[in-house]
């Protein structure tokens, strides 16, 4: 008798731990996850941005290290036609007999992947304009948004 009693017993909680999860507790979950992700991924997202500008500041004073360095080689800055490939190779046609280049390895693109800028003379009260216009890659913008500048990191340093 007392191991039929036993058996059946084993039966009723071998059934509850078999059954899973019911329902509300999957969507008790389901929410919680939604909860985090509505928190974190916009912060994730912000960051990505700020990465972004800050790797284009940092191309930007590169490239303004190298224009100095051609300048130094050959008393001007390149023009706005050669642009920035001059600092790559020298341009055709120059009677450039001081370019001791190359003064960077290779031109890159901005992080949102588009060329830089370059303008010589500048407009903005230095001798060359050098940007990127960020990832809208349009004149403007506020913001992460807003387009990077070697007129705008003079002013700020």
């Amino acid at each position: 008798m007392r191991d039929q009693i036993d058996r059946l017993r084993a039966g009723r909680y071998a059934g509850r731990q078999a059954r899973g999860f019911t329902l509300i507790e999957i969507m008790v979950v389901v929410v919680i996850i939604g909860l985090l992700a509505a928190v974190i991924v916009p912060e994730v997202v912000n960051k990505v941005s700020e990465a972004r500008v800050a790797k284009a500041k940092e191309d930007i004073q590169s490239l303004e290290t190298a224009l100095t360095e051609y300048r130094l080689d050959n008393s001007t800055y390149p023009t706005t036609q050669q642009g920035l490939e001059a600092l790559v190779k020298k341009p055709s046609g120059s009677s450039l007999s001081n370019w001791h280049g190359p003064y960077i390895e290779r031109l890159s693109l901005d992080p949102w992947g588009h060329p830089y800028h370059y303008v010589y003379p500048g407009t903005h009260g230095l001798p060359y304009d050098l940007y990127s216009l960020g990832p809208t890659n349009r004149p403007g913008g506020t913001g992460n948004d807003a387009e990077i500048a070697n007129w705008n990191l003079t002013n700020t340093n």
